[in-house]
């Protein structure tokens, strides 16, 4: 069975109205801080334009999103196999949302447990990907001045938790110092992010005041969708300049921020994010096929030979385990669902690996199939499968066959047994369970792995194990039946309200 997708840039984003009278101001402010970068660090033509193009879309977004007076109903007519597996969505509340806020998770969350400064899971996120993306070359791709410039913009309650003044004047000095490209990248993704809050800001007091009103969807089509996301992807991660344009490369960029929408839908209905993808005005079906893509570069991402072909060959896998191990998305919140789902002809099971190379041009078509297990696991693989038998045994006879599905992408598994079964039982594990309990736990659940992730994600960029966790996890996390990941895409339409920007 095959499932074509277009290239999300095949055709030119649909045109959307000039930004108010508050837009063009901002948008001259933006002009003139780009103009100064520009100057300072020649060569940065592509990222300026690209932030400048970015924040118009932004614009002409929410404008649209505010005056239009009727919203589009979501396109889920389609019946084809893929769209049929959709899960039925659950009812949640603002308060069900807690875990997003700025002033709860996931700042309380650390990463670097006998390190402070900007001690957040953000940070370690960002610092784990290079670490592992880096084990080989060492290319040395971002300082540390420089995440602080990302996180100073992007995130309010750093505030309380460092000297702003102190680190900014760390940060003007390091670039007086080291005026280096990565610090140019930097800073426009720093402008794009604070360029983004503030028109987030702007339009969300303006829903709250009465005088605008924000629907429950977006007038985003695929090619603008794909366009912003670059731009915000490029605030996360950093590639080596022979990477950073390549296609390959920005696919991975663009599904990663997919995964990330797939966990956050209801989130960003009630905070008002511009952005996402799930609230976009494309058809339910195109949603579909880039949740499958998304199974597909995780399961890419397991093999072997995925690896040391670019830079961000670990970024997939790296992401889904980060946010499984936060408490900060909804991945095993929302993706929990009352009893498993069959797993006989499961496509999605079944789907085969993918890099989606193509995803931005030409398109990609994804296959599924039979899903390969080994006959008999590794001695590791054999261990955690034990584990499972004697601790939950009810669950074990779908561990195993994961793990021999695994295997059988992955090859022989050679982590750390210890620190893989305990998040493995307190996460995948731990959700079968509230799963055959008819979703009693769920939020347990969520949090939980919120508290496993802040005991052991050190441990998890520990040489010589760190990749073969991963892998692991990231299996788990998103493509072993059952699908949590892909239950997360249900979505309900709920009130837009607060100002939680920062989740």
């Amino acid at each position: 069975m095959t499932f074509p997708v277009e290239g999300a840039l095949a055709r030119a984003p649909r045109e959307f109205p000039a930004p108010d009278e508050q837009g063009k101001e901002r948008l001259h402010r933006l002009d003139e801080c780009l103009s100064v970068i520009q100057r300072a660090f020649p060569g940065m033509e592509t990222g300026i334009s690209l932030c400048r193009l970015s924040c118009a879309l932004l614009e002409g977004a929410w404008r649209e999103r505010a005056e239009r007076t009727d919203s589009p109903a979501d396109d889920d007519s389609c019946t084809c196999t893929l769209c049929a597996h959709l899960p039925k969505p659950l009812r949640r509340s603002l308060d069900d949302y807690d875990w997003r806020r700025s002033d709860g998770r996931p700042l309380t969350v650390k990463t670097w447990p006998y390190r402070k400064e900007l001690d957040s899971v953000l940070t370690g996120g960002w610092v784990w990907t290079r670490k592992m993306n880096d084990s080989d070359r060492n290319l040395g791709l971002r300082f540390r001045h420089e995440d602080d410039i990302l996180v100073l913009h992007e995130y309010k309650r750093v505030e309380a938790a460092i000297e702003v003044s102190a680190t900014a004047r760390v940060v003007e000095q390091r670039l007086a110092e080291d005026r280096a490209t990565n610090s140019a990248r930097a800073l426009i993704c720093g402008l794009y992010a604070a360029y983004k809050r503030s028109v987030d800001e702007y339009w969300l007091k303006r829903h709250v005041s009465g005088s605008a009103t924000l629907s429950q969807s977006t007038p985003l089509d695929k090619p603008a969708y794909t366009l912003l996301q670059l731009m915000d992807c490029l605030f996360w991660h950093v590639s080596p300049d022979s990477e950073l344009w390549q296609e390959e490369h920005l696919a991975s960029l663009v599904l990663c921020r997919v995964l990330n929408d797939m966990t956050d839908a209801r989130a960003d209905a009630v905070t008002g994010e511009g952005s996402n993808f799930w609230l976009s005005s494309m058809s339910t079906h195109d949603k579909a096929l880039y949740g499958a893509c998304v199974l597909a570069l995780i399961k890419y991402g397991c093999m072997p030979e995925s690896h040391g072909l670019l830079w961000n060959t670990w970024l997939m896998d790296t992401t889904i385990v980060w946010e499984g191990l936060t408490g900060r998305h909804a991945l095993w919140f929302d993706g929990i669902t009352n009893g498993l789902p069959p797993m006989d002809d499961c496509p999605l099971c079944g789907i085969e690996p993918n890099a989606c190379t193509g995803l931005l041009t030409d398109g990609v078509v994804l296959r599924t199939g039979h899903t390969p297990t080994v006959g008999g696991l590794g001695e590791r693989a054999a261990r955690l499968s034990a584990r499972c038998r004697s601790e939950h045994p009810q669950v074990w006879r779908l561990f195993d066959r994961e793990l021999a599905a695994f295997e059988a992408l992955h090859g022989e598994w050679h982590g750390d047994v210890g620190t893989a079964w305990e998040i493995l039982r307190r996460t995948y594990v731990a959700a079968v369970v509230a799963s055959l309990a008819g979703g009693e736990g769920a939020r347990d659940v969520q949090v939980d792995s919120g508290e496993v992730g802040a005991a052991l994600f050190h441990a998890l960029h520990r040489p010589a194990t760190w990749k073969e966790d991963t892998a692991l996890l990231a299996y788990m996390f998103g493509c072993a039946h059952p699908h949590f990941l892909w239950n997360a895409q249900g979505y309900v339409p709920s009130a837009v309200g607060g100002d939680w920007l920062d989740g």
